[in-house]
């Protein structure tokens, strides 16, 4: 599946995400739900083929969870890391099509200034937000993964 298909499947903001699933050809069999950071495991998974945030799928469903799961990894580009290095993904200074970083970004939930995964789409970095996933110039915080 290309980036630009991927990120225009339709999916509903929820805290924690929802377990995603996808046929032989890379497209999913259910919508999932997603937040910030599992819609970045999801486009990893359908990298990869691997789900970095499979244990954390449906284990929090608040702010406050999510602000745990982050706190408890030592940050969120911590929590990242640790998900995707051992996928193959490289830190990188070099951002393309398909890169996960580390953005600076409104949150929708509570419209404050939060970092958070995005994936560089052209010029612009994919995230999630209250109504699904959009592309929009956001600042990047010099942190972000690649596959060589």
């Amino acid at each position: 599946m290309n980036l630009e298909t991927f990120i225009r499947l339709p999916r509903l903001w929820q805290w924690g995400g929802t377990p995603v699933t996808f046929d032989v050809d890379g497209v999913p069999t259910l919508f999932p739900g997603e937040d910030c950071t599992t819609f970045a495991a999801s486009w990893v998974k359908a990298v990869c083929g691997v789900d970095p945030a499979a244990d954390l799928r449906g284990a929090y469903d608040t702010a406050e969870g999510a602000n745990a799961v982050v706190a408890s990894a030592g940050g969120i580009a911590s929590l990242v890391e640790s998900r995707i290095e051992p996928l193959g993904w490289r830190r990188t200074e070099i951002v393309g099509d398909g890169a996960i970083g580390i953005v600076s970004a409104i949150s929708g939930a509570d419209q404050t200034l939060k970092e958070i995964p995005a994936i560089r789409f052209g010029p612009l970095w994919a995230v999630m937000g209250p109504r699904g996933a959009m592309a929009k110039k956001l600042d990047w915080t010099g942190v972000a993964w690649r596959l060589p």
